[in-house]
């Protein structure tokens, strides 16, 4: 996936979760919405693991196209 069709998965991925996040504040938020939000959660981090992947892949001369996404697992396990 390009740079700007992941940024552009990650700007959908997060205007969802503000829709979500506001219902959940409001108290409106069902159990579906919850869950939901516990997913887009996962799949931005991925999202953002690829694009850092791609972003050093690039910086180090190397073919961005090679960087694929990781699973939720070592993303999510990930410590920095």
């Amino acid at each position: 996936m390009a740079e700007n069709s992941q940024l552009a998965a990650i700007n959908a991925l997060t205007e969802e979760e503000q829709k979500l996040r506001h219902k959940e504040s409001d108290g409106t938020a069902s159990d579906a919405d919850r869950r939901r939000v516990a997913q887009i959660e996962v799949e931005l981090d991925q999202c953002w693991d690829l694009l850092r992947q791609r972003r050093a892949r690039r910086e180090f001369d190397l073919d961005p196209d090679f960087a694929s996404e990781r699973s939720e697992a070592t993303v999510e396990d990930y410590e920095s």
